[in-house]
């Protein structure tokens, strides 16, 4: 009984999700792009109360997500987020998914668009073992990036610094940085020392006048 008690406790979220579940208001209005099975919005429903809303191009992953009862529509993020209105979410979270878009600006301004709020994370291309991969001839394979360089997804690699200076000429404020290898935080030379990144920033129609 209690071997398979166990066997059914869902798996614990990602550190990444946990941080960017820190970093949500209580109560407040959440769009996840590219959520998957729907474990980030179901993890913020029942710990920080949300009402939150997905998007996810996927067949199954969408009907794992509804099967934990969380609203998804299923759309390409590539066709952008018409669908939603001006500053209609007070956060809205792309984790894991700006490296594989081909319209990067596209997405980052128009999650600027619907919400106050951004969150998204990425595989930092700066982790220094990179570069030693490279010099020996060959392109980065590891967990963050477990793809050969003919059959990833990952086509718009790029390092911490690369994401600030695109930020700030979007006009998007940087609020928050997490940086983590593994399930381990680094916080000393997180642009060398770090294999996924995490960004909040804050929309420029989003801040007072």
């Amino acid at each position: 009984m209690g071997a398979q008690s166990a066997m059914s406790e869902p798996a614990a979220p990602r550190i990444d999700l946990l941080r960017i579940a820190q970093w949500i208001a209580p109560g407040s209005r959440v769009l996840d792009l590219g959520c998957g099975d729907g474990q980030l919005l179901e993890h913020l429903h029942q710990t920080r109360q949300v009402r939150g809303a997905g998007v996810e191009i996927d067949d199954d992953q969408v009907i794992a997500a509804v099967r934990r009862g969380v609203q998804v529509i299923q759309q390409n993020l590539e066709d952008g987020l018409a669908l939603f209105d001006n500053q209609q979410f007070d956060t809205v979270v792309l984790s894991q998914t700006l490296q594989s878009m081909h319209h990067t600006e596209h997405i980052l301004q128009e999650m600027a668009r619907v919400a106050r709020y951004g969150i998204v994370s990425f595989p930092n291309f700066g982790y220094w073992p990179h570069g030693w991969s490279i010099l020996a001839g060959r392109m980065p394979v590891n967990d963050q990036m477990p793809f050969e360089w003919y059959d990833t997804p990952n086509i718009h690699l790029c390092t911490l610094r690369d994401f600030q200076l695109l930020a700030a000429r979007l006009g998007l404020k940087v609020t928050d940085l997490a940086a983590f290898r593994g399930e381990r935080e680094i916080h000393f030379l997180k642009g060398w020392r770090s294999m996924l990144a995490l960004y909040r920033f804050e929309s420029p129609q989003g801040r007072p006048a």
